[in-house]
């Protein structure tokens, strides 16, 4: 029998602010000592009075509109009351039927998936468990920060299209600067819904709820794993059962945590010390005009624009500082160009940041564009590249020298000795050396070998690191050869 899947997604994002969502204590994802960042309404003391974070709001409205949300006129918080260590008030400060956003959908290689709501509460504390002891400690400075919430509606079919879902939102969220949503340090998190169902079946299958899912990878290998495991489970007889569960990574499997609360259960009503939240067309407006260009848009526009290929679109798509860097490289090779040879200059740029560039950022372990290489610069060793001035070895080892000091690269050629050699008898020279040096690879060459000939450019190469272009290389010893 053939079974549908069917998935839904919950994904948590901690917002980029200066201060946490009802208090001013500072929102500071990178602090190590525990428990700095806390003042009383943090910590849920009595008498104390909760005030909404303005920019948070903003900020989750921003992700609605870029969403194609229909953004609430009217909204409110709520309390959404349970028990846990680290949470301290007793109570999250949530939303819960008037969320800020509804209704609205990202599209993954062309296929539509509805979001349901996004909604802004606070996030909770962290509890921290010391290996072999009896007892765990809790960081309360997490408590209180802004913390966004996306609820997807179950449209989503395969584990491969909940994990690309996971990644586009991730990237909406870095274009428009309100989170950066580093899975790692736990600033966005992934929950999904999985059930089955027996293909003709209408009715969707029992919902069980896989938490805190803090890779992309994990993501898609604990619903695969899901989606196998309730299909062994239906065939074998057993009853599904509406359950949260965890994922053990190094298993690969799921695991039972608990069943499955519903909404009554947290016993929601209207948070008393927050006043409600009205929104005029006006205001919605003007954030609508400060939205950015986001990755489809870039996608499209860079196809169209530079004629690159989707793999290196992709690559200043994931990339968005490299991606601007690329764009202001192109700026800086002046107009009047020839379309054929901007062609050139711009498959060349694109080829030289993706392959040499960002392997240097990675070493270095650099990120964006906090690099000491130009636009400028970067455009004018590729203008040299392209005028076959200097060999690909060269280019490499120029941009090298770039990227450790942010000198031009005339500068550098001239400094470490770089310039090309082009004086036909210089080049014949080393050639006649070179083939003096390798009777063997001259026989197989003579015999029909055509890889002898690559070895012997590749000891000229060698011969004079890099300092002659490889196409010269190749006609003078093909030249001398035939002699």
């Amino acid at each position: 029998m053939n079974y549908i899947p069917t998935i839904g997604l919950e994904i948590h994002a901690e917002l980029k602010t200066k201060s946490k969502m009802f208090c001013a204590c500072a929102n500071d994802p990178l602090e190590q000592h525990p428990n700095l960042n806390i003042c009383p309404i943090c910590m849920g003391h009595p008498g104390t009075l909760p005030v909404a974070n303005e920019e948070a709001i903003k900020k989750v409205i921003k992700v609605g509109l870029a969403l194609n949300c229909r953004i609430a006129r009217y909204s409110k918080f709520d309390r959404k009351n349970y028990f846990y260590p680290d949470l301290p008030k007793g109570y999250q400060i949530s939303q819960y039927d008037m969320p800020l956003c509804q209704k609205g959908y990202l599209e993954i290689d062309g296929k539509k998936i509805d979001i349901t709501r996004i909604h802004l509460e606070e996030d909770t504390g962290k509890l921290i468990h010391p290996a072999g002891a009896d007892y765990s400690l809790v960081d309360f400075n997490r408590a209180g920060v802004p913390l966004m919430e996306l609820v997807t509606e179950p449209d989503i079919t395969n584990a491969k299209q909940a994990r690309q879902f996971a990644q586009e939102f991730q990237l909406i969220l870095r274009y428009l600067g309100v989170s950066d949503a580093d899975m790692e340090k736990g600033q966005m998190r992934v929950e999904a819904n999985v059930s089955v169902r027996p293909e003709g079946q209408e009715n969707l299958g029992t919902k069980v709820e896989v938490k805190n899912l803090n890779s992309f990878r994990s993501v898609e290998r604990a619903i695969e794993f899901e989606i196998k495991r309730q299909i062994k489970a239906t065939e074998s007889g057993q009853k599904i059962v509406q359950e949260t569960r965890g994922w053990n990574d190094a298993k690969g499997e799921t695991f039972s945590q608990r069943e499955k609360e519903e909404a009554h259960d947290y016993r929601y009503f209207p948070e008393p010390d927050l006043p409600p939240l009205s929104f005029g067309d006006e205001y919605i407006e003007r954030l609508r005009f400060e939205l950015p260009e986001l990755p489809q848009a870039r996608r499209e526009r860079f196809g169209r624009e530079y004629g690159l290929s989707e793999k290196a679109v992709e690559v200043f798509v994931a990339n968005k500082d490299i991606g601007e860097f690329f764009e202001k490289a192109i700026s800086e090779l002046g107009p009047g160009i020839p379309k054929d040879r901007l062609q050139k200059l711009i498959q060349l740029s694109a080829n030289y940041i993706i392959s040499d560039l960002m392997g240097l950022l990675e070493g270095a372990g650099v990120e964006g564009e906090d690099f000491l290489i130009t636009p400028e610069n970067f455009a004018e060793l590729v203008v040299l590249i392209e005028e076959g001035k200097i060999s690909s070895a060269i280019a490499k080892a120029v941009l090298k020298e770039m990227f450790a000091t942010g000198a031009d690269p005339d500068h550098v050629i001239a400094d470490k000795g770089l310039s090309q050699i082009a004086d036909k008898a210089s080049v014949e020279k080393i050639a006649r050396e070179i083939i003096e040096k390798n009777p063997k690879a001259v026989q197989d060459f003579q015999q029909g070998k055509t890889t002898a000939l690559q070895f012997l450019i590749g000891q000229m190469m060698a011969a004079t690191k890099g300092t002659i272009s490889p196409d010269l290389a190749n006609q003078t010893l093909r030249s001398l050869l035939a002699n």
